[in-house]
Parts: C-alpha cells; structure tokens; sequence
C-alpha cells in the first residue's frame, strides 16, 4: 500500500505548480525546471486521483451488490466493474510507487563512455574498436551527439582505448549498465584452423559532471607533462604537450596526449577526472546508504562479465537478465539496442520495488 499522504502531495505539489507557471510573477531563472517538474507530475496525476477515489468508488459498488433489491442485470454491471476497478487500482500502484522510487541525479545527465581492450591480444583491441562502432550508430539512430575525447589504436584497425563524451536527454540513464566486461566469442581472422577465440573488453560509463557537480581545489592536483608518444613508443611531438593528471585526494590519475596543445590536453583531462571524481563520490555515498539498494542486476563494476556476443551462433547474451536474442547483427548494427536496454532499466525498477515494499 501507498500511504494517502504521499499520493495527496503529488497532487497538491501539482497544483502549487500550475498556479506558479500562470503566474506572471514566475523567476525565470527556475521556469525551466518548474516546467520539467509540471510535465512530469502531469503524467502520473490522473493515476494518483484515481487512486484516491478507489475506496469511494468500491463502496458505492459494494452497496449495489449488497442491496438484493438491485436487478441482476445492474449487479452484474457492477460486479464487472470491481473487477476493473481492482485492476485499475494494481496499475495506478505500481505507476505510482515507481515514480515515488529515489531518483537518481545522475541520470539526466550526458555521459562519458571509456572501452578498453581486455584479454585476448589483438582479437581483443579489435572488438573493442567494434563496440564503439556499435555505441557510434546507436547514438546516430538515436541523434545523440557523440564526441571523441581521446583514443589509443592498435594494428589491423583496432583499439587499446577510446574515451568519448555522449549527449543527448538522459543519456547516463540509457546507458549506465553498459558498465563492465563484454566478451566475445568468433573466430578471429588471423586463425587458420577456425577455431572459436574468446576475448574481451570492458566499458565503463559515467556521468558527466560540470564544474558546479565537483569542486577542484588546484592544491589537490600534481600535473606533469611530457612529450606524446606513438605506437612503439617514439615521440610524435617535439613538445611537452601530453599531460598527467593525479588526483591526490583519491589517486585518481588521468593521461590525455590526443591534441598538439596543451592547454587543450589539460582541459580533456579534467573533464575526465571531473567525471571519475563524480562516480567514485557517488559509488561512495551508495555504499553508506545500504548495499541492499545496489541493483542485483549489476554493481557497475568495470570487473563484471554482462554480455557475451557469440558471432558463430549469432546470438547476444546478457547475463544479468539471462536475455538472449539471436540477432547479434542487427544489435551490433545499433538496431535492437532498446531490447536489453528497457529490459535491464525494468528489471532494475522491480528491484527497487522489491526494497521499498520491505
């Protein structure tokens, strides 16, 4: 059950809100955000009204079928809508306790993705340059705004890292539990016998975080440059234009070397470090919450196995769901994204629900 009060403030709060957007006496500065607030409660008002006439409508229902003088035909209309009106009331609670779930900040936010290669040589740099592909053409499908921040290649066309900003409406949302080991399984092409290789990379993705999300001080920060280095190691520049950025408090270390300047390696950087600072504080504050409210459908821990594509039977898994859908090409393709996507964020939502209704 949801307690009648919290119901009443969606309501009331709604009201409040409405009066102020036909106000002309509005701060600007916060329309905005009233507005956003307005649109969201208007979605789950008529669930909450209805939830609140459920025990006024059953009772005069219940009268009906109580009163023997009633015609059969009007006991059974009645009868018919109690039954409604039960499962209205079933829907209109689970909405509502799913909007009363904690929100997280973080999930409007735009987001950084970071892809490695993991174990598995060469096989491994090269299916992590194929999940970039993947998150490229998902975010053109989807017009989001993907914006490469640095990338590291290997031979044959293959990547050791790439880091990338995504933007877009609730971008971390859509892709927070990309979040740790993708492994493949195929047969590499460099492999005569055909036999089926498995390797690895991992993703991990994190919030965005502006200046206003993490403050920091220039005392906490030790910054050493030095020259960009190539594959094999020689230098590619003739200036100390590569930076390294450690994060003394945490131990946070980030390297940026993409540009030729500086100034604009060192603002890449702490873009990224802003970000890692953000997640690690977040990681932080859930741990002391309770380790009961981190999803069972995975921690985001970048050492986690949660998807295997296996090419020879065409198929994707998802582990944390225990989803397979045998269309690796139209997912690697950027088509079918959605699938696991809103599966993953369902199932996240009925554990949420799980520890609320405790």
């Amino acid at each position: 059950m949801i307690p009648v009060d919290k119901v009443r403030e969606i309501i009331s709060r709604h009201e409040l809100l409405e009066s102020k957007l036909s106000s002309d006496k509005i701060d600007k500065k916060n329309y905005a955000k009233i507005s956003k607030e307005y649109s969201d409660l208007n979605e789950i008002l008529i669930n909450a009204k209805q939830y609140l006439s459920f025990d006024e409508t059953v009772s005069d229902l219940e009268k009906i079928l109580s009163d023997n003088e009633t015609e059969q035909e009007i006991r059974d209309l009645a009868k018919t809508e109690l039954e409604e009106l039960n499962k209205k009331k079933l829907f209109n609670e689970k909405k509502l306790k799913l909007f009363l779930l904690p929100k997280d900040d973080a999930d409007k936010k735009n987001a950084i993705i970071e892809i490695r290669a993991g174990t598995g040589g060469l096989e491994a740099s090269l299916f992590a340059a194929d999940l970039f592909k993947m998150y490229e053409k998902v975010s053109n499908k989807k017009k989001w705004l993907l914006e490469l921040i640095s990338i590291s290649k290997s031979d044959a066309g293959g990547l050791k890292e790439v880091i990338a900003s995504i933007k877009g409406q609730n971008i971390y949302s859509s892709l927070k539990f990309e979040s740790g080991v993708h492994r493949v399984q195929r047969v590499p092409e460099t492999e005569t016998q055909g036999r089926v290789h498995t390797s690895a990379a991992t993703v991990a993705v994190l919030p965005e975080a502006e200046e206003v999300d993490v403050r920091i001080d220039d005392k906490d920060l030790r910054i050493d440059v030095f020259r960009s280095s190539g594959p094999g190691g020689q230098s590619v520049n003739t200036t100390d234009s590569a930076v390294r950025i450690t994060h003394i408090p945490t131990g946070i270390v980030v390297s940026q070397q993409d540009e030729k300047s500086q100034i604009r390696n060192k603002e890449k950087g702490l873009k990224i470090l802003r970000s890692r600072i953000y997640e690690f504080e977040r990681k932080k504050l859930e741990d002391k919450r309770s380790k009961d409210r981190k999803s069972k459908i995975g921690t985001g821990d970048r050492s986690e196995r949660i998807r295997t594509y296996n090419f020879p039977q065409g198929r994707v898994t998802d582990h944390r769901i225990n989803l397979t859908l045998h269309k690796l090409e139209e997912f690697m393709e950027g088509e079918i994204f959605d699938e696991i996507i809103d599966s993953l964020n369902l199932r996240a939502q009925e554990e949420e629900l799980k520890i609320l209704e405790k």
